[in-house]
């Protein structure tokens, strides 16, 4: 057996050198490092813990990450707490970044442990406190800030820290926490820092990470201009001017706006439809920093936040095509992964080609619009995702597309439109606010010059609407009219009696159930707040009947 004689660390004499894997070459390099970070090699046994996070959908909670270095006997590190494929591949990827930063693995027994250990542990962003740790526990570093920090990042080969998912729920469970701040990959930082209280350091090396936890490097916390990013967020290149024509259906989304309500678009190809559709988010009321702080935490623990983007504060709007399949749409897979409906959560949810939609994707929706969450089971946990959102459906009137366009006949049978028409269902049909019939548009508007409406108009009036809306509901609960209960229902959207009679008849008439009858008190009372007046009166009730014709019609 070959033994292995090293001049500069005499404790390794007489070891078998193909289990150490020391050279002398290695020893130099190693002592180079500590004396750089003013250590000194230690044979004892050590205990290390460093802090990060464990992630489950956008939920973050925190992760302790134990490394015991015994001391005593050979072997590779054992890693144990519940760790996934990815995390325990993370062992040979540190391997490598810490002998490319002139530190190396102990080759002592070693145990990592992530803890609690009853959790599943996913993803790469354990690489940057398993190899602190690491050091940690075998001396190579010494520290004593390590413990206030959150600590996450994937580590390339040649010791560099990549980008990871959910670094917005690593700065906002530190906030919670009361730790001193986080240390994430440098392309993380802008990301972390939108979050008031808490120092983000952006690293770029692992040797970068290493020297700031011991003391050697200095670093500044990264800034956000959150003013500015909201200033930007609110300069849209389309507008409602461009839209030619159709002032009721503008007037249909103005409410929808206004109120949160969902919309179903029904009329033939042409009619702008789309168009639309697409200019609603030019005048929803700007995002709250709460809200904004919701929606991009989504994004990023998706792994779907836009590069060089540190907060969503714009609405977002999602278009999934109509083959989507019900995991894309409202979530899923083996690990859960958020789908169309939560990445629009406070935004718009646009679904052209409604009754293309299959079936079953259409039907899991009902649950969505009624919760404003999809929660996603597996055997070993439940994972919840935020998804309220304003859906905007469209769809026409019979395969064909023409059967209300009085320019060109309808070839489908009165069967085929019924068919066609039964595809999407009642209860589904109920839970959308609005049913706005959108003709074709004449030519004499389409060749008129005059500009139509626009954004900026109808967004002062939505504006004025939300803030008596949050005035009746109160600052601390952002209720809109949309989603209000039925107690705040029998409490703000109380009839007179010419209003009671008309409300019985169209109930009569148009056979409306009771969710039905909720939504349109709840649509007269934000076309009373847009007209700016305090009670609901039979031409509120009036306006938000007539928004509920399709359902006798389909």
């Amino acid at each position: 057996m070959e033994f292995f004689e090293c001049s500069l660390c005499p404790e390794f004499s007489g070891f078998d050198a193909l289990q150490t894997g020391y050279g002398d070459s290695d020893c130099r390099m190693l002592l180079a490092a500590r004396e750089r970070i003013g250590t000194k090699v230690q044979s004892a046994a050590m205990l290390a813990r460093v802090h990060s996070m464990a992630l489950a959908g956008i939920d973050a909670q925190t992760c302790e990450v134990e490394v015991d270095v015994t001391g005593r006997g050979f072997g590779f590190p054992t890693l144990v707490g519940l760790p996934d494929s990815a995390v325990k591949e993370s062992i040979d990827r540190i391997r490598s970044a810490l002998a490319n930063s002139g530190f190396s693995i102990p080759k002592t027994k070693t145990v990592v442990n992530l803890a609690p250990a009853d959790v599943k542990k996913e993803g790469p962003a354990f690489d940057l406190p398993i190899a602190v740790g690491l050091l940690l526990a075998d001396d190579q570093m010494r520290s004593e800030i390590a413990g206030d920090y959150l600590i996450a990042g994937e580590l390339a080969l040649d010791g560099r820290v990549r980008p990871i998912h959910g670094a917005l729920s690593l700065a906002l469970l530190t906030k919670e926490k009361g730790y001193r701040g986080v240390i994430v990959p440098r392309e993380n930082a802008p990301e972390a820092a939108v979050v008031d209280g808490v120092e983000v350091y952006g690293v770029a090396t692992l040797t970068e990470a290493i020297s700031f936890l011991a003391g050697q490097l200095p670093l500044e916390p990264t800034v956000v201009d959150l003013p500015e990013l909201f200033n930007v967020a609110t300069r849209y290149d389309v507008d409602f001017a461009d839209v030619r024509g159709q002032e009721h259906v503008k007037r249909a989304l103005l409410v929808a706006a206004a109120g949160r309500h969902n919309v179903l678009l029904i009329g033939p190809p042409g009619a702008g439809k789309t168009m639309l559709a697409k200019r609603l988010p030019t005048i929803l009321p700007p995002l709250t920093l709460n809200e904004a702080l919701e929606t991009t935490r989504i994004y990023s623990s998706s792994g779907k936040l836009p590069a060089r983007t540190s907060l969503l504060a714009r609405r977002p709007v999602r278009q999934p095509h109509h083959s989507s399949s019900m995991p894309a749409l409202v979530g899923g897979g083996t690990i859960p992964v958020a789908g169309e409906v939560s990445l629009a959560h406070h935004g718009v949810l646009f679904l052209d080609e409604f009754p293309e939609f299959s079936r079953t994707v259409l039907e899991s929706l009902r649950q969505v619009l009624e919760d404003c969450c999809v929660t996603i089971a597996r055997a070993h946990s439940a994972v919840r995702f935020p998804a309220d959102f304003t859906l905007v459906a469209a769809m026409n009137p019979c395969p064909c597309g023409y059967f209300t366009d009085p320019r060109k006949p309808c070839k489908c049978s009165a069967p085929q439109i019924d068919r066609y028409l039964a595809r999407i269902s009642g209860p589904l049909l109920e839970r959308i606010d609005i049913h706005i019939e959108v003709p074709a548009v004449e030519l004499a508007a389409l060749r008129d010059s005059k500009p139509g409406t626009s954004s900026e108009t109808l967004r002062e009036s939505v504006t004025r609407a939300v803030a008596m809306q949050r005035e009746r509901f109160g600052a601390e609960n952002a209720t809109t009219n949309g989603r209000m209960n039925s107690r705040q229902l029998r409490k703000f959207a109380q009839l007179n009696a010419e209003g009671e009679r008309m409300l019985r008849q169209a109930v009569s008439e148009l056979g409306l159930s009771a969710r039905a009858h909720d939504k349109v008190l709840r649509v007269a009372r934000t076309i009373a707040d847009l007209g700016g007046e305090s009670d609901v009166r039979a031409t509120h009730l009036a306006e938000a009947i007539q928004y509920r014709r399709l359902d006798r019609a389909l």
